[in-house]
């Protein structure tokens, strides 16, 4: 998972700094694998806009650019980027700035002189594009540093996540573990219901049963096809390792990113009726959005339209019903899927997707509302459009449920050989989001929907030590006597025994020191728990 240093810090206020925010992260088991510093020595960088390019008298590839950088006078640039025309907005690097190791000075390019360097967004170390100038809005403040315009420094981070923390595939998931571990309070995010104008609805028919329990979908129409992708959103996605395509698109990756919640956006005037979702069929097919033909067997969820597939449920939406840049009515999907529903489905056909990934590993079954509501309002800002009401389908029996968990003082204690104190274990457990009730011997704790990895005692006492930090606590040696017995001559020792069966054609078997709970208690050993 990659994302921006300054995304997560808008969700979760600390004062740490990035090196101890990297040591935090890995310390609660959220590895730091990379962080790439953004924007560091651009102090001397500033928006500037081409007044005119002319083709250099010595070079076919060259340009004289005259650039206005906010200071009266233009600037003479020579410049060899194919997108240098004239109106274009991009950075430029004065006299005198360092970009990487090299320091910008008056030149002779060719016989003409330049005044600075038009720069790319890998000059400038903030991306991996290098085709050309990095292109800023039209509306970009001329002559303003580009650091303070961007938002800059930043930095991108990525983590290693293991199976079981799927609720830190988004910022808001990693933004709990933050506010645990650095005494914070994650911000209150806000999803307001967005008021229906319009009235044209889906209806939309589940048949998957509890592979697929909740689908949410909305209408929205009018919506301005050329809207562009603001700059404070294609720079967060980038930071977090997404290129920005298209607004609409840009928007569903965004709220996937933010919350954890895998979207999909189709072109209403390409959908037929009334969705579904269900089982393929053998010998069912469906053209995907990087163009491939997928042929399915029956093992796969597919979204229908009047029965036809038109996405890949939880992997991949299709190519028919794709939005574009005529788009201008689209209907949003966001979708609980189980985990064993996708589980393996996209390397069937070679395909991994980000939200495959999520799904496999389990999304929060509560989050497909908020997540099209959240949609919605981005849509509206920056596109416009008439929002019809959210249509809802679910199977309320076949969602997981969460269930209040008995943590006791004395197992803390026998677990971890330590005493916690009652004020840290109740900050801790609701600084991640749980719900946390004082009980006779404890607590009674529910774990967020999010968080599929908490269901037992023990889950809580590792939640614990992890946040309240392993350093604190001690390493101690078993204590106690020895005690001399003599053997029995009525016992058999266990050396004996097997010996005795081995020789009888008997096999023995190691099996796992971790038994089912529900086994323990058949065979009337629950004590052992």
């Amino acid at each position: 998972m990659k994302f921006s240093e300054n995304w997560l810090r808008s969700h979760v206020p600390t004062t740490v700094s990035r090196d101890e925010l990297g040591a935090v992260l890995t310390a609660i088991g959220l590895e730091v694998e990379e962080v790439d510093a953004l924007g560091e020595g651009l102090q001397h960088v500033v928006v500037a806009r081409i007044v005119s390019a002319e083709r250099h008298p010595e070079a076919d590839r060259l340009q004289i650019c005259q650039v206005d950088a906010g200071q009266g006078e233009h600037l003479q640039i020579v410049c060899g980027a194919p997108n240098a025309r004239a109106g274009l907005v991009a950075p430029l690097a004065m006299v005198g700035a360092q970009i990487g190791e090299l320091k910008i000075k008056p030149a002779q390019l060719r016989g003409m002189a330049s005044n600075g360097m038009l720069c790319s967004a890998r000059e400038l170390g903030l991306d991996s594009d290098a085709s050309g100038l990095f292109e800023l809005p039209d509306d970009a403040p001329v002559g303003q540093s580009l650091v303070e315009y961007l938002g800059l420094p930043d930095a991108s981070i990525e983590i290693k996540l293991t199976p079981n923390r799927a609720d830190c595939f988004s910022i808001r998931g990693i933004a709990f573990d933050v506010a645990a571990a650095c005494a914070s309070e994650v911000v209150p995010f806000d999803a307001a219901p967005v008021a229906a104008v319009g009235s044209r609805e889906l209806t939309i028919a589940l048949q998957a049963g509890a592979e697929a329990p909740r689908f949410v979908g909305r209408v929205i129409e009018g919506v301005n096809p050329r809207a562009a992708t603001p700059l404070w959103m294609a720079e967060r996605l980038r930071r977090s390792g997404v290129r920005p395509v298209s607004l609409l698109v840009d928007i569903t990756q965004y709220v996937m990113l933010e919350l954890g919640q895998p979207m999909h956006a189709y072109d209403l005037d390409t959908l037929q009726g009334s969705i579904g979702v269900r089982r393929s069929r053998a010998g069912e097919s469906v053209k995907l959005l990087d163009g491939r033909d997928a042929a399915l067997d029956d093992s796969f969820l597919v979204v229908t339209d009047a029965d036809r597939p038109v996405a890949l449920a939880g992997l991949m939406g299709g190519f028919d019903t794709r939005v574009t840049d005529d788009t201008t009515a689209v209907f949003l999907e966001a979708a609980h899927f189980a985990p064993a529903a996708i589980m393996g489905r996209g390397r069937k056909l070679g395909l991994h997707t980000d939200a495959g990934h999520r799904f496999e590993r389990g999304v929060d079954p509560a989050l497909p509302r908020t997540a099209v509501e959240y949609a919605t309002r981005l849509i509206l800002d920056l596109a416009g459009g008439t929002p019809a009401p959210v249509t809802e389908a679910v199977n309320a029996g076949d969602l997981p449920a969460t269930a209040a968990i008995t943590l006791r003082r004395a197992r803390i204690a026998r677990v971890l050989g330590i005493q916690i104190a009652d004020a840290d274990v109740e900050r801790i457990l609701r600084a991640l989001g749980m719900d946390v009730t004082a009980a006779a011997e404890g607590w009674q704790v529910t774990a967020p929907s999010r968080r599929f990895d908490i269901a037992i005692e023990e889950d809580l006492i590792e939640e614990l030590a992890r946040i309240h930090g392993y350093e604190r606590i001690p390493t101690t040696l078993p204590g106690g006597a020895s005690r001399v017995a003599m053997p029995s001559e009525t016992r058999l020792d266990d050396l004996s025994t097997r010996r005795q069966l081995v020789a009888r054609d008997l096999q023995e078997t190691i099996n796992y020191a971790f038994v089912d709970a529900n086994l323990l208690a058949q065979w009337q050993l629950a004590e052992a728990l």
